[in-house]
């Protein structure tokens, strides 16, 4: 999803460095402070669902319900709003949930089917610019039975319906709050979720506490948290080392990451958590370009990249070589690229150009954003042209451009070859193929393949075990390394940074890594 500053899909979380404090246990404790602040440079553009296809989800799951979410330690939608909820046909074409008993939205507002039904339905008659209307491209209706039941009736199978309702798009809004044929204006939020938004500040905070008519999965081992936004992360790696926050998500660039690694203990007592991220970047090749449009040439930068140098240089370690589209974490992730052209090597390089009948160096522009994906974004360029250049098979010309700008150019298709991100909406193999094929593109530009799109991915839809669809996905790395339409460079880690008395950090992201604010907790001390 190109609209989330950060966001995407961890199938497992891990510890990098956990500093063990003097004197502390592992439990949240009822005799020490339990309402907590935390730092982010993830700001939410909208506090209405039905606008939100962004980072401002990150809010949104901790003050809404979905009727599926993804408790920590699972990698599958599970019941949260709903008690249960399955497909009841064999072809993935009605999903139908049963809600929890007495749900109430924090005003006191009834929730019931005809309250999921409103809530899906708003985002489709609203149609929000921006909007999450895209998620639902195989929804027909939405039908209820009663007060308790909703059947989504899908226009063709799609076995990843359920992962999409699992978006904090898909948040359960109380009908008298919001509007159904516009976006609801104010800083007020009404949901059912484990939090209520007691006060917002654009840009500045937002107050969380308790919803004391929650009924969830959710454990929540705090009283409440203050989400402190911040322009800069320096600003924000100054008030956590200060201890005017707890903990940090979003933002944190390389050499922050590195700096608190590296000076614990001038740190006053900081830890690192890492987690698989699964943000990805690649490069775009657009076919109609004279010279990206020619397979050799697009094999020849393939075999030239060194996207070991590009992670070290550039992003020291806190990014990891990424040879596929379907990143490490996610179901039927590969190597393909590398199974294909293996390290880097100039000699195949030329071969590839020279079998091609080209002699002469390729002269190509390449274009990148400059305030889309951070500071280390034109670093990254200005490596992959020297990578490129050093081989003596290329001459490359770097544009950059601000992020409106660059997506209409993009979209018109008037670059070469482009850079590109992609935060996933959920942790599926098909959330990293589908919107990259096919005429409408999210890249801009068109991608044909008869065989992903009207074989593989239909298959696969009709597949509601999402473990038995490994065969079209592999097929599909397959011809995305063959066409090298799309070139994968590396996929990205999270970091939460906090201080040594906060637990919870290792469990705060789900596998869309959105932050899941209840896990946080500070420790007792003897």
């Amino acid at each position: 999803m190109f609209y989330r500053a950060s966001l995407r899909a961890a199938a497992a979380l891990a510890s990098l460095s956990l500093l063990a404090g003097c004197g502390l246990i592992g439990d949240s404790g009822s005799d020490v402070d339990q309402h907590l602040s935390v730092g982010t440079t993830s700001s939410p553009s909208t506090l209405d669902p039905a606008g939100a296809w962004d980072n401002s989800w990150e809010l949104m799951r901790n003050v809404f319900q979905t009727l599926v979410a993804f408790p920590t330690g699972t990698t599958k939608p599970e019941p949260d709003a709903a008690d249960n909820c399955v497909f009841t046909d064999s072809t993935s074409m009605a999903y139908r949930c049963e809600l929890r008993s007495g749900l109430t939205f924090s005003n006191g507002e009834k929730l019931d089917a005809e309250a999921v039904k409103y809530s899906i339905d708003r985002i489709v008659k609203i149609a929000a610019k921006g909007g999450p209307l895209g998620l639902l491209g195989s929804l027909d209706r939405v039908e209820t039975k009663g007060d308790d039941i909703v059947v989504f009736h899908l226009n063709k199978p799609d076995a990843t319906f359920p992962f999409v309702l699992a978006t904090p798009a898909m948040s359960i809004v109380a009908p008298g709050e919001y509007p159904e044929d516009k976006l609801r204006e104010g800083d007020g939020v009404t949901g059912s979720g484990p939090y209520v938004l007691d006060s917002y500040e654009s840009g500045v905070s937002s107050e969380l506490t308790k919803n004391p008519k929650y009924k969830g999965f959710a454990d929540r081992k705090n009283d409440g948290v203050t989400i402190r936004y911040f322009e800069q992360s320096d600003a924000m790696v100054k008030a956590l080392k200060a201890k005017e926050i707890d903990a940090t998500y979003r933002g944190l660039t390389a050499d922050e990451v590195v700096g608190l690694e590296d000076d614990k203990g001038d740190n006053n007592g900081l830890q690192i958590v890492e987690s698989t991220g699964a943000d990805i970047r690649f490069l775009v090749f657009n076919p109609k370009d004279p010279a990206a449009g020619k397979p050799a040439v697009r094999e020849a930068v393939a075999r030239l990249i060194d996207r070991d140098a590009l992670v070290a240089k550039v992003y020291q370690g806190t990014a990891e070589p990424l040879y596929s589209m379907i990143p490490k974490g996610i179901a039927t992730h590969a190597t393909s690229f590398f199974d294909v052209f293996g390290d880097p090597d100039p000699e195949k390089a030329a071969e590839a150009l020279e079998d091609a009948g080209i002699t002469a160096p390729v002269k190509m522009t390449f274009w990148y954003t400059t305030d889309r994906y951070g500071s280390a974004t034109e670093p990254e360029f200005k490596e992959i042209k020297r990578q490129l250049e050093e081989s003596g098979l290329f001459e490359i010309t770097l544009q950059s451009a601000p992020w409106k700008t660059f997506q209409e150019g993009f979209n018109a298709g008037k670059y070469p070859v482009f850079g590109r991100g992609w935060f996933p909406d959920f942790p599926d193999p098909d959330n990293f193929v589908a919107p990259f094929v096919g005429p409408e593109s999210v890249t801009g530009t068109p991608y044909l393949s008869k065989e992903i799109t009207s074989e593989l991915l239909p298959s696969s839809r009709k597949e509601s075990d999402r473990g038995a669809v490994s065969k079209q996905f592999e097929r599909a790395q397959q011809i995305l390394v063959k066409d090298v339409r799309l070139l994968p460079l590396w996929q990205g880690k999270l970091y939460v940074a906090a201080g040594e008395d906060i637990g919870g950090g290792e469990r705060a992201l789900d596998p869309q890594t959105v932050m899941q604010m209840w896990e946080l907790y500070r420790k007792a001390s003897w």
